[in-house]
């Protein structure tokens, strides 16, 4: 059992919205901090925590590892608290006979996850529950924790821009290496991959906070988080859910589809419904659908495995995503974490079929995906949890002072591969300026 002591804040603030006073304890610590923030989005029944807060690893699972997922298992199974954590696209090497041999100039370790000692979570009437765990001096106590936030200024902190962030593959690459890989569709050899590239740029000093602030503030998305390893830290700006355990059921969200908001409402309509009617933004999802209703099968009670919305369409700032949802019961002979592990990496940044879909990836890539393409969330006591896809996210390594940015998108038999490549650096775009 945790022995955390828990303190409820009604008079405090919402942090989702006044999340600067998150940012500012961050900058005044070091270690291991995890901030998730929903921004307030509340589209289907499956919304999760509107915001959390964890901070200091009283435990700490991070490696290195053999077995991570059989470990992770362990690690969780022996605290019956929260846990926080990550899991990185590279774990694939674990789960198949796979390897990765590009450079990887970030340097995330494979998975990590962290009791915290202090955690801030929404409070059950408004305002903020702090929980503390005893023996950490001043962060064992609730209300010490709650002046120190609530003392923080919410200065608004200007975004300097990201200038000379350039892409590691020339146009002339990126369109051999699509036709290379239309070449494997065309064969039969995978129906759809994910291929993406970096944007990255060496010797920058930034303050990841100022640019976590400054993504979040330019595109709200329901799960955004920031991430602070030591010297490493991730920014997300990420509107899809990997997976997520609500008692016996699992809810995974892949998104495959995507089109720019409208200037007005009327423009916005057209623009939605283009979406919702085109023939390749429709092939692509269901694609990935089949693949994720195959991935939850392995973990699932007979029959359970339902495809609740197909191509549902939902509006974000800028854009609008294609959204379906499967869903399934636990088998209860199955570990609820091995349900995670049965469909990790998530198919809409792999391809199908997976396995060929990733060989290629490693072939056709540059760049080492590391947290990319993985997983931030949590676990609760209760042993349920929401994860999810590290997409839309910088990545930067202080010790190193190497900055990135990754941006790709689904190729099948019907993609252009100029326009593939003009699609990639709009995305890019979306998030550098």
């Amino acid at each position: 059992m945790s022995e955390r002591f828990y303190s409820e804040f009604r008079d405090s603030p919402d942090f989702g919205k006044a999340y600067g006073k998150v940012l500012q304890w961050i900058r005044r610590h070091t270690g291991t901090a995890v901030f998730l923030n929903s921004n307030g989005y509340g589209h289907d029944q499956y919304s999760g925590l509107p915001w959390a807060f964890a901070f200091g690893a009283a435990d700490l699972f991070a490696g290195p590892f053999r077995n991570t997922f059989q470990e992770l298992r362990d690690f969780a199974d022996s605290h019956n608290d929260w846990l926080f954590g990550f899991l990185s696209y590279e774990l694939k090497n674990q789960l198949e006979n796979l390897n990765s041999e590009n450079p990887d100039p970030m340097g995330m370790p494979p998975a990590h996850f962290f009791r915290p000692v202090v955690v801030v979570l929404p409070g059950k009437r408004g305002g903020c529950r702090i929980g503390c765990l005893p023996g950490f001096g001043k962060l064992s106590d609730p209300e010490y924790v709650y002046n120190a936030l609530m003392s923080a200024e919410e200065n608004h902190l200007v975004h300097p821009g990201v200038p000379g962030l350039q892409p590691r593959v020339s146009r002339a690459r990126y369109l051999r290496q699509l036709h290379a890989i239309k070449a494997h569709i065309q064969a039969g050899d995978i129906y759809e991959l994910n291929y993406c590239v970096e944007f990255f740029r060496e010797n920058i000093n930034v303050d990841p906070l100022v640019f976590y602030d400054w993504l979040n503030r330019s595109s709200p998305t329901p799960f955004s988080c920031f991430y602070m390893l030591d010297e490493k830290y991730l920014m997300c700006a990420s509107p899809e859910r990997f997976m997520k355990k609500q008692g016996e059921r699992l809810i995974a969200q892949p998104i495959k589809g995507t089109s720019a908001r409208g200037d007005n409402m009327a423009e916005d309509t057209r623009s939605r419904q283009k979406l919702f009617e085109d023939p390749k933004e429709r092939s692509e999802n269901v694609m990935i659908v089949d693949l994720v209703r195959n991935d939850l099968s392995r973990s699932a009670q007979r029959d359970s495995v339902k495809v609740e919305e197909l191509f549902g369409i939902y509006s974000f700032s800028h854009v609008h995503q294609m959204i379906s949802t499967i869903v399934s019961r636990l088998d209860p002979s199955c570990h609820y974490l091995d349900a995670i592990r049965y469909a990790f990496p998530m198919g809409s940044m792999t391809g199908a079929p997976k396995v060929r879909a990733m060989e290629l990836i490693e072939q056709y890539e540059d760049t080492r995906r590391g947290l990319y393409s993985g997983s931030v969330g949590y676990i609760s006591p209760e042993k349920d949890f929401d994860f999810n896809v590290v997409i839309r996210s910088l990545q930067y390594n202080a010790k190193n002072a190497y900055l990135g940015y990754m941006a790709g998108g689904a190729i099948t038999a019907a993609s252009v591969p100029e326009r593939e490549y003009e699609e990639c650096l709009l995305k890019a775009r979306a998030v550098l300026g």
